[in-house]
């Protein structure tokens, strides 16, 4: 189920923990996309994005560190995903740390990647810092050509870099039609169906998104805080391009500082995600119930406008409580998560895939709600009926009437209702209108905005005598 650019473009970054693979990446990539901090085993996850070099496509990986020094508990699990992706890989690029000089790990990247028989370029990172003096000279015995001096962090030669990966490309990449790549240091047009995986820590966020992957794709552990990068992952989907986003677990603000900076880093990444998202499936716990987390996430969705699926997971571990708590527990979800009452709920399983693959046909029924477009006459002939049924009211009670409605915009859908007086509706108006518009056009998982604006009267002319 997964597709994206073949394994025949594939360029893998590898190198020994910290020497900066992430860095180079969202240097190419044109964004921060992977995580870069001070720590060894940062990065756990494989990161992939699809760039563009001179008119010439591949797809570019980031992976954990392989070989070296780590604290992170699951570093032998990070380091055979990273290996796993050697494998496949049509250009290696083992990065060094000049500043340290060469080191035995260095050495035993160089030996395994030199095991694959791709086409192997040495990138001497970090050669900007006054530190690198001649370590840089002692990578000479690796005996690997080219090799390049670069500093990723400030930019300088990613373009003789680029340059000697695209030259050993096999057919070197390629350039389809339905190209959704990303120019170097540009911005990517999106035509597929992003979906956001968010929730709290440890509630199967990865495990769901291999389910619908049909492959190992992201790192899963039972340990909290296994996920640190929003990684993406592209399937098909009866003939759609769906972009599945696995997301760090969002916890409350304080446990998030006591964390550290780069759960931190993680959080914010999740946040931008559900921003970039067309639908967040935000995944419940079947075991814990709602939380005051889940409402807070909720809301936090809804705030950045995408649609909204609520996914109840492991739902083969309480599936034996009897034929009336599925009605029960969804009835204490609604309660617990009011920001999101326009939401589907699906009960799932991702360790089974119990209505897994639902999951995807709702999230695209959402996201073409999310963009749906009502014609201003049909639209205001259902204001008509909505006011007319129950009258406008605003904070300061001031007789209040809507003249007429109109859509501005969609994604989500958001409209503007003119009035006779500059005002504001009550919340609870605009939670009324929020619900008939829902009625009558759909929406179904949308958000939907409203507002009030007062109708300009037109300027009368002053007669001279």
């Amino acid at each position: 189920m997964h597709e994206g650019t073949s394994a025949g473009t594939r360029v893998v970054l590898v190198g020994r923990p910290n020497v900066g693979k992430s860095t180079l990446f969202n240097r190419v990539a044109g964004s921060r996309r992977a995580i870069v901090a001070p720590v060894a085993g940062t990065t756990r996850d494989v990161m992939r994005h699809t760039v563009e070099w001179l008119g010439t496509e591949f797809e570019l990986v980031d992976t954990g560190g392989v070989f070296g020094a780590s604290a992170d508990p699951l570093q032998a699990a990070v380091a055979e995903r990273g290996l796993r992706e050697v494998e496949t890989a049509a250009v290696i690029v083992a990065l060094v740390d000049a500043r340290e000089g060469l080191v035995p790990a260095d050495e035993e990247v160089v030996r395994q990647a030199r095991r694959t028989g791709a086409p192997l370029v040495l990138a001497i990172n970090k050669v900007d810092d006054r530190r690198a003096g001649a370590g840089a000279a002692e990578f000479a015995r690796l005996a690997v050509s080219p090799a390049l001096s670069i500093a990723a962090e400030h930019g300088l030669g990613i373009g003789d870099l680029l340059d000697a990966v695209v030259a050993r490309l096999p057919g070197r990449g390629r350039r389809p039609a339905d190209s959704t790549s990303t120019p170097v240091g540009g911005e990517r047009e999106d035509r597929e169906v992003s979906i956001a995986i968010v929730g709290r820590p440890n509630v199967g966020k990865s495990s769901l998104v291999n389910r619908l992957a049909r492959e190992d794709r992201v790192l899963v552990s039972d340990r909290a805080g296994t996920t640190r990068d929003a990684v993406d992952t592209l399937v098909g989907w009866h003939g759609r391009r769906i972009r599945l986003v696995d997301t760090a677990g969002i916890r409350r603000p304080g446990r998030v500082a006591q964390a550290g900076a780069v759960e931190a880093v993680s959080v914010v990444l999740a946040r931008r995600a559900l921003a970039r998202a067309d639908v967040a499936v935000l995944l419940v716990d079947a075991t814990a119930g709602v939380t005051r987390q889940d409402a807070v996430i909720a809301g936090e969705a809804e705030r950045a406008g995408c649609g909204v699926v609520i996914a109840v997971n492991k739902w083969d571990l309480v599936k034996d409580r009897g034929q009336g708590y599925s009605k029960t527990f969804d009835a204490e979800l609604r309660r617990g998560l009011r920001f999101a009452d326009f939401a589907p709920i699906l009960h799932v399983s991702a360790l089974t895939g119990q209505r897994a693959p639902r999951i995807i046909e709702r999230a695209v029924d959402v996201a073409a709600a999310r963009a749906a477009h009502v014609g201003t006459g049909e639209l205001n002939r259902v204001v008509a009926r909505i006011t007319a049924h129950h009258r406008p009211a605003s904070p300061g009670r001031r007789a209040v009437k809507i003249l007429y409605a109109t859509q501005i915009g969609a994604r989500p859908p958001s409209f503007v209702f003119f009035t006779n007086v500059a005002t504001r509706f009550h919340f609870s108006y605009e939670r009324y209108l929020r619900n008939q518009l829902r009625d009558a056009f759909g929406f179904e998982g949308s958000p939907i905005r409203v507002r009030a604006r007062a109708r300009r009267e037109p300027a009368r002319r002053v007669r001279r005598s």
